[in-house]
């Protein structure tokens, strides 16, 4: 397991952009995340990141499972420091912006992120 966390909270438009074709995506946060990007965030525990995700790793949110298809360089830093990044569902080898992390597999419905589910990665 390269991390682990619990959700606790979701903002009130943390899923806005959940199933949109060309914004499918949803943010993660600690849960002590500043008010303003709280309110756009899927909020978390604090975890450690043991090793960095890579390309072909499984990230996985409450019961559903995606592949890991392309990792920004932002990411790289905010996850460990703030355990922040874009999760982006639509895929592809490179990330569509620096804090991106790229994921193929289920669509992930608004109803599947239940708060106690866990995030992981590994």
């Amino acid at each position: 397991m390269k991390y682990q966390v619990k959700v606790t909270g979701l903002g009130e438009d943390a899923l806005a952009f959940l199933g949109e074709d060309d914004n499918n995506f949803i943010i993660i946060f600690n849960e002590d995340a500043p008010p303003e990007l709280a309110d756009l965030s899927v909020l978390h525990t604090k975890g450690e990141l043991k090793e960095p995700p890579a390309v072909g790793d499984t990230l996985k949110i409450c019961d559903k499972s995606f592949k890991i298809t392309a990792v920004g360089y932002e990411a790289l830093k905010t996850l460990p420091e703030l355990g922040h990044c874009t999760i982006d569902f639509r895929g592809g080898s490179e990330p569509d912006r620096p804090g991106c992390i790229m994921v193929e597999g289920d669509e992930l419905l608004p109803e599947d992120i239940k708060i106690g589910g866990m995030i992981e990665i590994f």
